[in-house]
């Protein structure tokens, strides 16, 4: 029974991604806010089934004679279950305006949506290379599919095109670096590789570190750092502003639980090897991410540029796991931090434009603290905690992340990290000031918008987050819910969890 309930979950996310498949068979019978309230009841069942081993510091295979060691369910795997299911939801709910909004969103998208998040929960739980393969490209797919949705919009077809020919080739990077190690170790298990890697010498290793080194440009790929970010600003502006959402946030979280579980559980005595290309990447991805927004002119374009430079920040703190564990809690806290900021902007402007004539510019956001002043000011909460201000969870994160680098000897990358961080307060600040300090175009004037929708309070609910993990548990102290030290400790379980001997 208590196997059962690990994988419970995961299972659960399955069922019910074919379950609404079945559903949007008979399209005439249910209506877009029917799919939207199945799949959000489905999520909340499966997110209150992986809250119940929480807290717990535990690692297990269960099933082992049928899933051979692939799957592994422990701390980790189930704190980022959390976070993916909930970023999920979230979306739901956040998208819920947008969707209702668009008349191609039909019900096969929500069985696509559920597939997705099937495919990264799996790669939170994997523990071999090739399931981590097929569980990335389920998710990978899914996502392609829910980008290029609506086929009569030719942004869609390009941004579609773009991001599967380039994630597909990468794709063949990842398959070639398997080969490789299969062929170093005779194994693709995790367990058995990390193993390997203790028994020999560097010496023996070389065709093993060529081929992790091609697994890592998949990751580096998949999380936009440079030099395989081009994908970026076109896939993301052609995306449906609301997948946009989940591709910078939930799917950015479950490639770093794999590649995180990874380095710490299996490769953590190899990873000095990459020191120095890792140390080019970052100073790379932030001033190629940092100049691309400044120079955007589109408000997507420019969030999307944004986040290149948020994956500097997270490489800032992934680069400093070999000197200090610490920087594993700053990494998943910041993802956690980004999660949160990078959901309520993007939705935000989905929700927006939902209702209202296309705001693409930042010239069309002109005035609407005026027009919308609750949901100026919910962005303006979003926009701060992405460019790290006090007393939003950016803020506490960024610190965190800085912080962490510095203990571990990175002192010019964090120095560069920060001015980074200064210099996104002017991109970040213009939106605001357009929103504030500007008359509103008569063209973008909507007096018929509605603000009492399910979005408005998942936005609403997402803010009040941002704020109360910024402010940390001086005033929160008698909610536990919400105590970031609370969610300090979860962190410092899941990671612990990956040293555990099953």
């Amino acid at each position: 029974m208590n196997e059962l309930i690990h994988i419970l979950p995961v299972s659960l996310i399955l069922l019910s991604a074919v379950g609404v498949m079945f559903m949007s068979m008979y399209e005439e019978k249910f209506n877009t806010k029917q799919y939207i309230t199945v799949s959000s009841v489905l999520l909340v069942l499966a997110l209150i089934l992986s809250f119940i081993p929480l807290g717990e510091s535990y690692a297990v295979r269960p099933y082992n004679d049928i899933f051979n060691d692939v799957l592994i369910f422990d701390s980790f795997s189930n704190f980022f279950n959390i976070l993916l299911i909930l970023g999920t939801l979230l979306t739901l709910l956040i998208g819920e305006n947008y969707f209702r909004s668009k008349e191609y969103f039909k019900g096969e998208f929500f069985s696509i949506l559920l597939f997705a998040l099937f495919g990264m929960m799996l790669l939170a739980n994997a523990n071999e290379l090739v399931t981590a393969f097929i569980a990335l490209e389920i998710a990978s797919f899914a996502v392609y599919v829910m980008v290029g949705y609506n086929s009569e919009d030719s942004k869609r077809v390009e941004a579609i095109f773009k991001y599967l020919v380039l994630g597909s080739f990468i794709g063949a990077f990842y398959l070639l670096g398997v080969v490789l190690v299969y062929g170093a170790t005779a194994t693709t298990n995790l367990t058995e590789i990390a193993a390997y890697i203790s028994a020999h010498s560097n010496e023996d290793m070389a065709l093993l570190y060529i081929g992790l080194t091609l697994i890592l440009f998949t990751f580096l790929f998949k999380i936009a750092a440079f030099p395989f970010q081009s994908w970026v600003l076109d896939v993301y502006r052609g995306a449906p502003m609301i997948i946009t959402a989940y591709m910078a946030s939930t799917f950015k979280i479950a490639i770093f639980s794999f590649f995180l579980r990874a380095v710490l559980q299996d490769i953590a005595p190899m990873i000095d090897f990459w020191d120095s290309i890792m140390y080019v990447i970052i100073i790379f991805t932030l001033v190629f991410g940092t100049w691309l927004a400044i120079t955007q002119n589109i408000v997507k374009r420019m969030l999307a540029a944004s986040s290149i430079v948020h994956t500097g920040y997270l490489l800032l703190a992934f680069i400093a796991l070999g000197q200090n564990i610490h920087a594993a809690y700053a990494t998943v806290f910041y993802l956690i931090a980004y999660l949160l900021s990078a959901l309520g902007s993007f939705g935000i402007i989905s929700h927006i434009i939902s209702e209202t004539k296309v705001r693409v510019t930042y010239d069309d956001f002109k005035g609407l603290a005026k027009e919308r002043p609750y949901l100026a000011a919910m962005m303006t909460i979003f926009l701060f905690s992405l460019a790290g201000i006090p007393s939003t969870i950016g803020f506490i994160g960024k610190f965190y992340v800085f912080t962490e680098a510095i203990n571990a000897g990175y002192i010019l990358l964090a120095v560069l990290a920060i001015v980074a961080t200064f210099i996104s307060v002017y991109y970040y600040f213009k939106l605001i000031a357009m929103m504030y300090f500007y008359p509103t175009k008569e063209e973008c004037m909507d007096n018929d918008f509605n603000d009492k929708r399910v979005s408005t309070y998942a936005i609403a609910f997402l803010a009040i987050i941002t704020i109360v993990g910024g402010i940390g548990s001086a005033i929160v102290f008698f909610i536990p819910a919400l105590n970031i030290d609370t969610l300090i400790e979860m962190t410092q379980i899941a990671i612990q969890s990956l040293f555990i001997k099953s």
